[in-house]
């Protein structure tokens, strides 16, 4: 099981990915928005935002996340771990539960350039 600071390096992995992205991948990565990570098995939710091509996480609370962020993901440390490293697939762990993905329809479509 992953550690809470082995996913919040995930989750630091994933901005500096974004931050390099270029293209219509870049585009979707500029997003202004707030964003909060679930993570299942720790209980624990990091909240920030992603601005300027990177995601910023703010806080580390206990427990599912206490308001509601434009993009809101859902997974175990785990998966969240294989996901940044690429050794999960998004769009089967989506399809099949292990990811919950919420946001609006627009963030949707701007965000799945990203995934």
């Amino acid at each position: 099981m992953a550690t809470i600071e082995e996913c919040r390096a995930a989750l630091e992995k994933l901005s500096d990915n974004m931050q390099n992205a270029e293209g219509d991948t870049a585009t979707a990565a500029s997003m202004d928005r707030s964003v909060s990570c679930h993570i299942t098995d720790l209980d624990v939710t990091f909240v920030g935002r992603m601005t300027g091509g990177r995601i910023v996480v703010h806080d580390t609370l206990q427990g599912p996340p206490k308001e509601k962020a434009q993009i809101r993901l859902t997974m175990s440390g785990d998966d969240l771990v294989a996901l940044v490293n690429g050794e999960l697939n998004f769009a089967k762990a989506w399809g099949s539960g292990r990811v919950k993905l919420e946001a609006g329809l627009r963030d949707l479509f701007q965000l799945r350039k990203l995934l």
